[in-house]
C-alpha cells in the first residue's frame, strides 16, 4: 500500500491504495465518484474515460501508481469546461442518451476530441470515439451532438 496524492476535478485527495490498483477504482471505491462506469475492464469500452492531464484516458488500466501530478478531470466535473458545457448541451438537445451507461465515456471522448480538433470531420469523430461502445447504439445521435457542440464553440 501506498498514499498517493491526486488532484480530481481541481481538488487535491490523498488515497491509500495498492500501487497496480486502476485509477478506476480508486475513483469510485476510495472518492466515490461513481460518475466514471467499469465496462471491461480492458480498455476496449470506453466507459470508464476520464481526462489525465487533458488526454482522454481509459482508467479501467492505468494503475494510480502512474498517475503522478497529471490532474485528473472526471465526469462529476466536466460542465466546469466550457466545452464540456457545449457537449453536454448538445447531448440533451440531440436526446441521446438511452441507458445511460456509457455516456459518461462517451462525453469526455468528445470533449477530449473537441479540445484537439474544434472543428472534426466525420473521419476525426469516427477515429476518436471509435473506441467507445454504445450497447443501445445512439451512434448517429452522438456524431450529431459532437457536430453541434463543435458549432457552439
Amino acid at each position: 500500500m501506498a498514499t498517493y496524492e491526486l488532484t480530481v476535478n481541481g481538488r487535491k485527495q490523498a488515497v491509500t491504495a495498492d500501487p497496480g490498483t486502476p485509477l478506476l477504482w480508486v475513483l469510485r471505491d476510495d472518492l466515490k465518484m461513481t460518475g466514471t462506469k467499469y465496462g471491461c475492464g480492458i480498455a476496449a469500452c470506453g466507459a470508464c474515460t476520464v481526462h489525465v492531464g487533458g488526454v482522454a484516458t481509459r482508467s479501467c488500466v492505468v494503475p494510480v501508481s502512474l498517475i503522478g501530478e497529471r490532474p485528473i478531470v472526471t465526469i462529476e466535473a466536466i460542465d466546469q469546461d466550457p466545452v464540456g458545457r457545449a457537449v453536454q448541451a448538445a447531448w440533451v438537445s440531440h436526446d441521446v442518451v438511452q441507458c445511460g451507461y456509457c455516456q459518461s465515456g462517451q462525453i469526455m471522448t468528445a470533449v477530449a476530441l473537441l479540445k484537439h480538433t474544434p472543428k472534426p470531420t466525420d473521419l476525426n469523430i469516427e477515429e476518436s470515439m471509435g473506441g467507445n461502445i454504445c450497447r443501445c447504439g445512439t451512434y448517429v445521435r452522438i456524431r450529431q451532438a459532437i457536430k453541434t457542440a463543435a458549432q457552439q464553440l
